[in-house]
């Protein structure tokens, strides 16, 4: 998954670009729902998980607002329904 992070990037050290901060987002979706799948009584993890669906929901909601290119690229790379 950092592959696809490190390809996203703008520059060298780009790490809070709008479509860093979406593969990240995935990321850690990826990893509290698999959480979550073993521990189904985990309310923090949900709300935590809740959150960050949200947070990448808008972003992508901005990246297609002012950059529709980025936005076919990062859904493409994630494999990202839309």
């Amino acid at each position: 998954m950092k592959k696809n992070i490190t390809q996203m990037s703008l520059h060298e050290k780009d790490t809070g670009s709008s479509e860093i901060q979406v593969g990240l987002l995935t990321e850690k979706i990826e990893t509290l729902s698999k959480h979550m799948k073993k521990f189904k009584k985990d309310k923090h993890s949900s709300v935590g998980l809740l959150k960050a669906v949200n947070k990448r929901k808008k972003l992508l909601e901005y990246l297609k607002k002012n950059n529709v290119e980025s936005y076919k690229n990062v859904l493409t790379k994630l494999n990202l329904r839309k």
